[in-house]
């Protein structure tokens, strides 16, 4: 499960339109190294490369600078994604290329064709996806395992003495998890796995005969999952999850391995130092981003870049 559905970032959309209409041809970049990222190099061809994407999506100012600076935020990504074993695969990275053909009513080889005539190229497209996705990836684990803006225990316990010794309590969730899987290269299946995924939704009756129910299907997979803390839960499951009572299903989600739901299988209160950490937590982080969860999450994006960039040796010419 991941924070979000893997759907491209609109700027990428915009980026497509735009290159329809203009149909851009830059020349062929001598590859000179510019900039070296704890090691890894970037080249002028691909500041040239990134500098035409920008084009296409109407940033202003200087374009080279900016794609220098976006190239070097992605190499230090792709150094922390590769130690956090995050990245996404290229079945996942090609279907949603293929996907953003499909959803701009262009063959592959017309979208190959439009990257290629603007100077972006498709590989460079392709990787912007990558990270897109795989990013989003690693902010949604930095975001469950510190909980955003992260209370110490000390502070909790302030807190807690504070509200005369109360703590807080929250809702956790023992959870099982059904995949109707779609392989990557046969995408073209997934409406009808989505029918058979509600079908079984509608026989779901507890997690306990789940098995049961999903012999004879093909390449369905029952999970458990175990319990997770509401605070804990994935932000694109967490209103699915507190919606559904105990013994039935969530509605199904699209996924990079299929169709997808999740079985409340049973539910309790608790209230401990563990809870008071994570609820205190979440409060926080909503209180740095004005409650506004797209501003909490830039917040962290942010924080994290700077962390990053105060650890590597970063050099330009």
């Amino acid at each position: 499960m991941m924070v979000r559905k893997h759907i491209l970032a609109a700027a990428m959309i915009t980026a497509l339109n735009s290159v329809l209409a203009v149909g851009v041809t830059l020349p062929a970049a001598a590859s000179e190294i510019k900039i070296v990222v704890n090691g890894v190099a970037i080249t002028d061809y691909d500041i040239s490369k990134r500098a035409a994407f920008l084009k296409l999506q109407h940033k202003k100012g200087n374009l080279t600078q900016q794609a220098r600076d976006e190239l070097t935020d992605e190499a230090l990504k792709r150094q922390e994604l590769k130690r956090l074993n995050l990245l996404v695969s290229d079945n996942e990275v090609n279907d949603a290329y293929t996907r953003f053909a499909t959803n701009n009513k262009m063959t592959l080889n017309q979208l190959n064709g439009v990257l290629d005539k603007s100077g972006v190229t498709p590989q460079h497209f392709k990787e912007y996806i990558r990270m897109q996705m795989s990013w989003g990836r690693a902010l949604a684990t930095r975001n469950r395992t510190q909980g955003g803006t992260r209370v110490s225990e000390q502070d909790a316990v302030q807190r807690m003495l504070k509200d005369g010794g109360k703590k807080p309590v929250s809702t956790e969730y023992q959870l099982q998890q059904v995949i109707f899987v779609v392989p990557a290269n046969n995408r073209g299946i997934l409406a009808k796995r989505r029918g058979e995924a509600n079908a079984m939704r509608g026989r779901f009756n507890g997690c306990q005969t789940t098995r049961d129910i999903a012999k004879g299907t093909l390449d369905v997979t029952v999970r458990d999952l175990g319990k997770f803390v509401e605070q804990e839960l994935p932000p694109e499951w967490s209103k699915l999850v507190i919606a559904t009572p105990v013994g039935h299903a969530t509605t199904t989600l699209d996924t990079d391995k299929g169709v997808e739901f999740l079985g409340v299988c049973a539910t309790r209160q608790v209230s401990d130092d563990r809870v008071a950490r994570l609820v205190f937590s979440q409060e926080a982080t909503a209180a740095a981003g004005d409650g506004k969860p797209d501003a909490s999450a830039e917040a962290v994006d942010k924080k994290y870049l700077e962390e990053l960039r105060s650890k590597a040796k970063i050099v330009t010419e």
